[in-house]
C-alpha cells in the first residue's frame, strides 16, 4: 500500500534522517537550508577519505555533478559503492550532464551505478535517455512533457525512479506514473532550488518504504510551499526567504489538502 504525503512527511520530522549531501559549491548552503526547514538533517560530506564511511550511516546519499572535478568524482564513487552496501537509498542530480564529455562520462558511469531516485530537468532527461536534446548548460531548453517517454524508459533500465521536473512535474519507475502540479515561476530565478530537491528526494527516501512514494512527496512538499510563497511576493529574492519559511511551516494536514497529484494510469499519457 502507497504512503501518502502526509504519512511520510509526519514521519520524517518525528526522526529527521541524515542526508548526505554530494553536491556542487553553489547549492551548498541552500540545500542544507532546505532540508533543515523541510525537517531533515544535512551532511556535506564528499571527500574520498571520508565519503564511504560516512555513507553507512546516512539515511541517504545524494549526489550531485554540478561542480565535476577529479577528486568529487572519486568522492562520490566511494559513497555510492557504501551506500549500496548498506542498502542504503542514493540520489541522483545529472546536472547539465549533456554539455561536455566529462560530464557526459560521468553521468553515463553513475546511471549505470542504478540510483534509486534521478531527479533531472527534462533536457538532462531526455540526454540520459539517448534522446535529442535542446538543454544549454545547466539551462532545460525542453519540455516536460517531451521527456515522460524517455523518463519511463530510463526507469526500467535503472530499475529506479526518474522524477522530471518543470512547471509541472513528472515522476515515473516505468509502471506508474504521476504529475505533480503546483510551484512558482520564481522558482527558477533562484539558484539551486532544484539541486535542493535533489536532497529532499532523499530526506523522504531515507524514511518511505518505496521511492516512488518518496519523490512524488518531496515534489509535492516543494510544489505547496511555492505556491504559498508566492502569494505576495514582489519578486524572486523576498521569495527566496519566504520559501524556506513555507518549507518549514506546512503540515501534514496542510500536504493533504493543498497537493495536486494526478496518478497516471500504466501506459497511458
Amino acid at each position: 500500500m502507497s504512503q501518502t504525503p502526509a504519512t511520510l512527511l509526519t514521519m520524517m520530522r518525528a526522526k529527521p534522517p541524515l542526508v548526505q549531501c554530494i553536491t556542487n559549491y553553489v547549492a551548498m548552503n541552500i540545500a542544507a537550508n532546505v532540508l533543515l526547514a523541510a525537517g531533515a538533517s544535512p551532511a556535506m560530506v564528499s571527500d574520498v577519505e571520508e565519503a564511504g564511511e560516512f555513507a553507512r550511516i546516512a539515511g541517504a546519499l545524494t549526489v550531485n555533478i554540478g561542480t565535476l572535478s577529479p577528486p568529487f568524482v572519486s568522492g562520490m564513487r566511494a559513497a555510492i559503492e557504501c551506500a549500496q552496501e548498506a542498502g542504503t537509498p542514493w540520489v541522483l542530480d545529472p546536472v547539465a550532464c549533456p554539455a561536455t564529455t566529462y560530464r557526459r562520462d560521468v553521468s553515463t558511469e553513475l546511471v549505470a551505478r542504478k540510483p534509486a531516485i534521478i531527479r533531472a530537468n527534462a533536457s538532462e532527461t531526455l540526454y540520459l535517455a539517448g534522446k535529442d536534446s535542446r538543454g544549454q548548460g545547466v539551462d532545460g531548453r525542453d519540455s516536460v512533457a517531451a521527456a515522460e517517454e524517455g523518463a519511463r524508459w530510463l526507469a526500467l533500465q535503472t530499475g529506479g525512479v526518474v522524477a522530471v521536473t518543470g512547471a509541472v512535474d513528472f515522476v515515473t519507475d516505468g509502471t506508474r506514473a504521476a504529475r505533480v502540479g503546483g510551484g512558482s515561476p520564481f522558482m527558477p530565478m533562484n539558484t539551486a532550488l532544484g539541486c535542493s530537491l535533489t536532497g529532499l528526494c532523499g530526506a523522504y527516501a531515507a524514511v518511505a518504504e518505496d521511492s516512488f512514494d518518496a519523490t512524488i512527496t518531496a515534489l509535492a512538499h516543494f510544489a505547496v510551499a511555492g505556491s504559498r510563497a508566492h502569494e505576495g511576493a514582489p519578486g524572486p529574492g523576498s521569495f527566496a526567504v519566504r520559501f524556506l519559511d513555507a518549507l518549514h511551516a506546512v503540515t501534514a494536514k496542510a500536504l493533504e489538502a493543498e497537493t495536486n497529484i494526478q496518478r497516471i494510469e500504466a501506459g497511458l499519457a
